[in-house]
């Protein structure tokens, strides 16, 4: 599903990384870790055709990555809707169809064709009780179950979820990661997932890749989330601890705590001049 070669992304003098290597399979979890500014949010962006690798090759489905492909599905970051906005639910998971087609007149059965998809994609992530509510009076649980069922409206074979549980309370993301899960054993469904918090999706998660200033490591969480590997990515002290099913890391300066505290931290998106 996705193959990076030797890719690497640069800004100006600042490498995020480089000689990254990374495959992806149907059906694989990869759970996408680091500090903020350490460049996960834009390897999504490379997957999702917006930004273009400075070295090394990157392909999804065998080809080029290209923007606007329905065949990956795109679940961003929890931000409240404004209380004011009327757009209703199945609206706004329409638009996981139509979005860049606004405006364009279907034929009935493609109405019909389309209605049924998104009732079909509400069914999947229980949000058909407020499908006809406004989004912007709804929680944010409700609200980013229904970004979920717009990302898997178009029937995606690969999944880029970049922090979908932030902000959002434990029984929130509980729900919210079982369905991403869900949906990757039930259609095969290759994830990506990037977060700064491990433990909510840490059953469900195959491969590790954590990115620290320009390093990082790829494998199981057994073998990356250990004190010697963080250790050597942070190059300081790191201690993980494991605590019942928890992890939690604890280091000597903030940037590195960013699995501490059971994950109640808030931490903004990552921001990156665009490159000229």
């Amino acid at each position: 599903m996705v193959s990076l070669r030797g890719a690497g992304l640069r800004f100006g003098a600042r490498s995020l990384w480089d000689g990254l290597d990374l495959d992806i399979s149907p059906g694989e979890f990869v759970a996408v870790l680091g500090p903020n500014g350490s460049g996960k949010t834009s390897l999504l962006r490379v997957l999702l055709g917006l930004q273009p690798l400075t070295a090394g090759t990157v392909r999804t489905y065998g080809g080029a990555v290209r923007t606007g492909d329905n065949r990956i599905g795109y679940v961003p970051q929890q931000k409240t809707l404004d209380r004011g906005l009327t757009l209703r639910g199945r609206d706004l998971v329409g638009l996981g169809l139509s979005g860049h087609h606004w405006g364009l007149t279907l034929s009935a059965a493609k109405r019909r064709e389309r209605t049924d998809r998104v009732r079909e994609a509400l069914d999947a992530v229980g949000a058909a009780d407020y499908a006809d509510a406004p989004v912007g009076r709804l929680s944010g649980g409700e609200q980013q179950r229904l970004r979920v069922a717009q990302a898997l409206v178009s029937d995606p074979g690969l999944l880029l979820c970049d922090e979908p549980l932030l902000s959002l309370d434990l029984a929130s993301q509980r729900k919210v990661a079982e369905l991403i899960d869900a949906r990757r054993h039930l259609a095969d469904t290759a994830v990506l997932f990037v977060t700064h918090e491990i433990n909510p999706i840490l059953p469900m998660v195959d491969t590790v890749l954590y990115i620290v200033d320009g390093r990082f490591r790829i494998g199981p969480p057994s073998e990356v989330m250990t004190s010697r590997v963080l250790s050597e990515l942070y190059r300081t002290e790191v201690d993980v601890l494991r605590v019942r099913d928890r992890i939690v890391v604890v280091g000597t300066g903030d940037s590195i705590d960013v699995l501490g505290r059971a994950g109640q931290e808030h931490h903004p998106q990552e921001q990156f001049p665009e490159p000229s």
